[in-house]
């Protein structure tokens, strides 16, 4: 496992994931879309914030369940906890996802191109 330094773009919030990152992915949701992140999922464990929580500001939206984390002064949305599964996806054995999708694109020299990406139908939930 390969320990990645992260950031928002104003440096204001700092963490650390562990993570061996293979693939991307690449959502089409509404809000992945406009946003344009490159996500990695990552156990609850794997993400450890360096700075206060009080520093980020959350936003929920569809479901309720997700919850994004911004930087309040430069907007950067580094890491996100995915939302619940909902009655159909359970129904289709989707099983529930305890951790954190991080934005590759916010990793200390990581370089995106290095894997590939894996399309995800988020617009379909």
């Amino acid at each position: 496992m390969t320990l990645w330094q992260g950031a928002c773009h104003c440096q204001a919030v700092r963490f650390e994931v562990t993570a061996e990152i293979t693939h991307l992915r690449v959502c089409n949701c509404s809000i992945c879309h406009m946003r344009g992140a490159l996500n990695i999922r990552v156990p609850r464990a794997a993400l450890q914030l360096l700075t206060p929580w009080e520093g980020l500001s959350p936003y929920r939206w569809g479901g309720g369940t997700a919850r994004d984390y911004f930087c309040p002064t430069c907007g950067i949305m580094p890491f996100r906890r995915p939302s619940d599964p909902t009655a159909a996806e359970r129904a289709a054995g989707v099983p529930p996802f305890d951790g954190w999708a991080v934005n590759a694109r916010c990793l200390d020299g990581f370089d995106i191109g290095s894997v590939p990406l894996r399309a995800i139908d988020g617009a379909a939930i």
